[in-house]
């Protein structure tokens, strides 16, 4: 399903709000906090000061702004008002957010404290291989151009990559096709155009690749309890290659 250019605009103005949470999330310390009183102050930013709507809240009955996903929580973790967030942990807020009835989708791993440099290297090689997957968006090139940009980057540096989830398309609805794997094989799978936009969203393990869903039917871990990392862009589809329209301040597509 592709967008006509008023929608991505309009998508564009989401992800820049969006980006806006980021940059709040940055200037908070995360040590000592629960990650409840994130998604508190994230709810409140995103309602309060950018008069939008965090999209996931009641989406499939999930009751949050933001899923929070510390150390071996690959994906979907519950905000807990007993998770303390300690010097040493990665953490990854993934949040959506809605305005004039559009969707944008961004995660971020964040380094809490001191971290080792196991786990630095890992949230490092993550955000590349999601700019690796980025990069690889252009009309005419195939999805399967895509995931295979991510987990070769994953794999050189020794990782693994998560195929249970993947990104997806997104416009009035959070979830829209295609599917975007993070591995693949080139030259195969969708055909990219000109106006489609959906989300790249790499969750590179340090150990194996197996999940599990835990008891609370929402976070996802990685079998052997080692760590995980997730980085997510919304990228719209351009005449002659690619627009990131969760761009955030300082970013810029690595060369």
């Amino acid at each position: 399903m592709t967008k006509r250019p008023e929608e991505i605009a309009l998508m564009a103005e989401s992800g820049k709000l969006l980006a806006q949470v980021f940059a709040y999330l940055d200037g908070l310390d995360l040590v000592g906090m629960t990650t409840m009183q994130v998604n508190d102050l994230v709810d409140a930013y995103i309602v309060n000061t950018l008069q939008s709507r965090p999209a996931s809240k009641g989406q499939y009955g999930f009751a949050y702004a933001l899923n929070s996903s510390r150390n071996n929580v690959v994906c979907h973790g519950v905000p807990s008002a007993t998770e303390f967030l300690q010097s040493g942990d990665i953490v990854n807020f993934d949040i959506t957010l809605e305005k004039n009835g559009y969707i944008a989708d961004s995660s971020k791993t964040y380094l809490v404290g001191e971290v080792s440099a196991q786990a630095k290297r890992l949230v490092q090689v993550t955000y590349e291989a999601m700019w690796k997957g980025i990069r690889a968006v252009r009309p005419g090139a195939r999805l399967g151009d895509v995931g295979y940009a991510i987990e070769q980057h994953a794999r050189k540096n020794g990782y693994t990559v998560v195929r249970e989830y993947c990104g997806h398309g997104i416009g009035r609805e959070m979830h829209e096709p295609p599917e975007v794997l993070h591995w693949g094989r080139p030259k195969t799978g969708v055909v990219l155009r000109e106006g489609m936009v959906f989300t790249i969203e790499p969750m590179i393990n340090q150990g194996r690749a197996d999940v599990e869903t835990q008891d609370d039917g929402w976070a996802v871990v990685t079998c052997d309890g080692r760590l995980s990392a997730q980085f997510e862009h919304t990228v719209a589809v351009t005449n002659n290659g690619v627009r990131v329209l969760t761009l955030r301040a300082g970013e810029k597509m690595p060369n």
